[in-house]
């Protein structure tokens, strides 16, 4: 059944997402559906899938100028990472469907949600072509994001990405996990003391 529900926008209405700063990111799929490899004995093996998502968004620097990814991990279902935006950026060759989507979605170009935009349309067309499933969906339409303010923040973030294969069990992602990760517990009040909206759309 089709939901004619409008949807809202999830993101901070007085913040400037083309600002300079941190922003701790995790993309899911489509319906969390582990797409991407698996995990064995605490190291998360690549997929041919996996391996193009990989390199989908260590291209993202040589489409957005002044953009620095710092930690990320591509999980079974989902990807986390730190992307650092320097200055307000604009793309040079990303995605053919980059500029269609920025004027059907209204984003700013170089926006956070125009270049995670960029990044899943650039990933889902080449796994397509992979699989010959033109238009087939990957991802979830959201993501989630925090804007990370301080140091303290950051190394705690990066060492929650790193050690994410370890702590796959208790990620909230895993369909099948047997506990919960107080990161999610950390991240969740850090928010909220900073009135931050995670769920954002791109």
């Amino acid at each position: 059944m089709k939901n004619n529900t409008r949807r809202h926008n999830l993101r901070l209405s007085d913040y400037d997402y083309t600002t300079p700063g941190c922003y701790f990111v995790t993309m899911c799929t489509d319906k969390r559906t582990c797409l991407f490899g698996n995990i064995i004995n605490g190291t998360m093996l690549l997929n041919d899938v996996g391996l193009i998502i990989q390199k989908a968004w260590l291209q993202i620097p040589t489409h957005f100028e002044q953009v620095t990814l710092d930690v990320f991990t591509v999980m079974p279902n989902h990807l986390h990472a730190v992307i650092i935006i320097q200055s307000i950026v604009g793309a040079t060759h990303a995605s053919p469907l980059q500029k269609k989507a920025l004027l059907k979605r209204r984003l700013v170009p170089g926006s956070l949600g125009a270049i995670v935009g960029s990044f899943k349309a650039a990933a889902s067309k080449q796994i397509n072509n992979l699989f010959s499933h033109p238009g087939k969906s990957i991802w979830q339409r959201n993501f989630f994001e925090h804007i990370i303010r301080n140091e303290s923040s950051l190394e705690r973030i990066r060492e929650y990405i790193c050690n994410n294969p370890l702590r796959w069990h208790l990620d909230q992602e895993n369909p099948q996990r047997d506990g919960l990760d107080e990161f999610y517990a950390w991240i969740d009040k850090e928010g909220k003391n900073f009135r931050d909206i995670k769920r954002c759309q791109e």
